[in-house]
């Protein structure tokens, strides 16, 4: 599943540790998230979509494998 976590943050003028301390998780969880090694819960998308106020569906992308 692809992903535009890093645009959104960089656009936010956000880092890793910022945007973990908004949705209450590790740093390192917000970095697997953007390198596509977690997919994360639904909650979690729909934390990460009201704080870049994006849909989820902007954030996220199926790839034909998913």
């Amino acid at each position: 599943m692809n992903n535009c976590i890093k645009v959104e943050r960089a656009r936010h003028n956000l880092s890793q540790t910022d945007l973990a301390d908004k949705l209450g998780v590790s740093r390192q969880t917000v970095y697997v998230i953007e390198n596509k090694k977690l997919i994360p819960s639904t909650v979690l998308a729909l934390k990460l979509a009201a704080i870049f106020e994006v849909g989820v569906e902007e954030l996220f992308q199926l790839e034909e494998e998913d």
